[in-house]
């Protein structure tokens, strides 16, 4: 009997498990959300009051994915009114922090790039 290979772990192949972990966390709420969750476990109100522009849908959506992935955990204290707090996993904890970096380096870089696109939007192409 012939077993099936395992499939490359390697971030540039197509077949690469890999991969759909790099499309979960290349969405823009999850890189938000998950360096808010960094401090400490946070309610749904906290969040969304901390990431501005997500909405209550969106929220929604992304914790549900990145609860599902093992990124974060859901904590439900059976409560009346209800209390439900989020706060990152062990797998996701590295991820948070990767993406402070991340959001560090956009805040320190963003006029470089708004100039390199008005730059290249000036000039003219033949």
């Amino acid at each position: 009997m012939k077993t099936a290979e395992a499939p490359t772990v390697d971030v540039f192949s197509a077949t690469s498990p890999s991969r759909a972990a790099l499309e979960l966390v290349a969405n823009k709420w999850a890189m938000l959300l998950m360096p808010a969750l960094r401090d400490g476990p946070m309610r749904n109100n906290e969040l969304l009051r901390r990431v501005g522009g997500i909405s209550q849908k969106m929220l929604t959506q992304t914790l549900r994915e990145l609860e599902r992935n093992g990124l974060v955990l859901r904590t439900d204290h059976h409560s009346v009114p209800p209390h439900v707090e989020y706060a990152l996993s062990d797998v996701g904890r590295p991820l948070g922090e990767a993406f402070v970096a991340v959001g560090r380096w956009a805040e320190a870089h963003h006029r470089d790039l708004a100039d390199a696109r008005r730059a290249f939007d000036g000039q003219e192409r033949g």
